[in-house]
């Protein structure tokens, strides 16, 4: 009888092929498990802050008079009327585009820093622009959002051209900007454009037919919720399905394989910084439009970093954003809430997303949960 030949091991690159199937659903298996993989270490993530959350409301109630009025209130507070509720959906809005503006960075293998300063520009010039062009009506204030959008984004691709130009490091570089934008915008809405007819530290308040129409009265919640859901799938689509998306992928994923390739790395790398300054500046836009209709001093403070949590937490999966922000915004304001009918803290929320930050930038839960995949 014959015998098959052995495998010759002095051509290590050439593997005989193991039994499951065919390359092709090798293949897919394979993406399977990485996304398998990938949610399980988000929910984990989730999942952990929970309990953390529970140890903390666990102790502030222990120094509280009411526990079971404050895990009412933090819980179930938020949802217990179309006010409260229509308010959470309208405080996650901004952590939507801010978590979209990262995650565009992020594949195509940039890290923007500069989310605090980019809303808060981005609002401003939306305000400014806004007050001498209200005879326009819907024009005026598409004009003024995008002028604020255009801002934010080119203050971002000022840090990637810095990249790709000198190869400084864009989380300094956007950081540093967003830091001197905001005492700039303070500067500017605080004297020369501050509203001397209010007691507030604001700029002139935009025209009512500029406003974007609520759609949950008598909450703040408005159409650019709308909005954000059109640009999460515009995100998920420029990303999945056109080419420019493809080469920020390969970009991020080896940017010396796509310069073999003949994809224009650097191009791509000022691009994919201006779209998230960008989105940055639409938040800030869409905030004076639909909620406060003004820039107050500030007003946007935090917003950037939590939208930077939101799309640690998504993986920065454009579709996950939505959930990570819904869950952020419940989060604060459960604790506002509470803090109002109880006598706990406003800080809780403070440490939770703090909790919920660190644990989504650690590197120990996400080698767990891999861990515990590759045993399956």
């Amino acid at each position: 009888m014959t015998k098959l030949p052995k495998p010759n091991n002095n051509f290590p690159h050439l593997k005989v092929q193991k039994a499951g199937g065919p390359p092709e659903i090798q293949r897919q298996d394979r993406l399977a498990s990485a996304l398998y993989s990938g949610l399980t270490s988000q929910a984990g993530i989730i999942v952990i802050a929970l309990i953390a959350l529970l140890v903390l409301i666990a102790l502030a109630c222990i120094l509280s008079k009411t526990p079971g009025r404050t895990l009412f209130f933090f819980f179930i507070g938020p949802f217990r009327n179309v006010y409260s509720f229509g308010n959470i959906l309208n405080s996650a809005i901004p952590l939507i585009f801010g978590g979209l503006g990262i995650s565009i960075a992020m594949r195509a293998g940039s890290l923007n820093l500069g989310g605090e300063g980019q809303i808060y520009s981005g609002a401003f010039i939306a305000t400014i622009t806004a007050l001498p062009l209200a005879f326009l009506g819907f024009s005026g204030g598409l004009i003024s959002i995008l002028a604020g959008a255009f801002f934010a984004g080119a203050l971002a691709a000022l840090s990637g051209f810095c990249k790709v130009r000198w190869n400084t490091n864009e989380l300094i570089t956007s950081f540093l900007l967003s830091n001197a934008m905001i005492l700039i915008v303070n500067y500017l809405v605080t004297g020369p454009f501050h509203d001397p007819e209010t007691n507030l530290q604001s700029t002139k308040k935009i025209a009512a037919n500029l406003r974007l129409p609520l759609i949950l009265p008598p909450s703040n919640l408005n159409m650019a919720l709308v909005i954000a859901f059109v640009a999460v799938a515009a995100v998920y689509l420029f990303l999945k399905k056109t080419r420019l998306g493809y080469e920020f992928r390969i970009s991020g994923s080896n940017e010396v394989f796509a310069r073999y390739g003949g994809i224009n790395t650097k191009f791509n790398t000022v691009l994919a910084m201006f779209l998230s300054g960008a989105l940055y500046g639409l938040a800030g836009g869409l905030s004076v439009f639909g909620s406060y209709y003004q820039t107050v001093k500030e007003f946007s403070s935090g917003l950037g970093w939590n939208g930077l949590a939101a799309a640690l937490v998504a993986g920065f999966s454009p579709l996950a954003v939505i959930p990570a922000s819904l869950f952020f915004a419940w989060i604060s304001s459960g604790a506002r809430i509470a803090m109002q009918n109880s006598d706990v803290t406003f800080e809780i929320a403070s440490i939770v997303q703090s909790v919920i930050f660190f644990l989504a930038t650690s590197m120990v839960l996400r080698n767990l949960f891999g861990k515990k995949e590759k045993r399956r």
